[in-house]
């Protein structure tokens, strides 16, 4: 379980090297996660041990959202000055990203509903 937890961290770091050494426009642990999907791809499978890994951290992700909580409550004259940009800003993200998943979702049910010979629904 150790080596797992090294493991998913390792790629965390890579990730924040990366993206700092070379100016990307891309948190870190986004680049983390990007290297560890490509490692995990090129094995083929989810080794156990980091599956049981990520599911432990799933079952607790409520805890690390506390940080982020008091940082928000600790800044919140800040957030209350630029109350109007924050919110378009997460307003036009939801939507885009309800968009994006709509957008997907059609073309993978088009696409499979075309492989299985269905007739495509809708």
């Amino acid at each position: 379980m150790l080596s797992a937890l090294t493991l998913i961290l390792s790629c965390q770091l890579a990730g924040e090297l990366l993206t700092r050494f070379l100016g990307l426009p891309v948190p870190g642990p986004v680049a983390g996660m990007v290297i560890l999907f490509v490692l995990l791809a090129l094995k083929g499978s989810v080794p156990s041990n980091v599956g049981a890994v990520a599911d432990a951290l799933l079952r607790n992700l409520a805890l690390l959202f506390v940080p982020a909580g008091v940082g928000v409550m600790a800044h919140l004259g800040l957030i209350g000055q630029d109350l109007l940009p924050i919110s378009v800003a997460l307003i036009g993200s939801t939507l885009a990203t309800i968009a994006v998943t709509a957008l997907v979702m059609k073309r993978l049910a088009r696409a499979t509903s075309g492989e299985n010979g269905d007739a495509p629904h809708g």
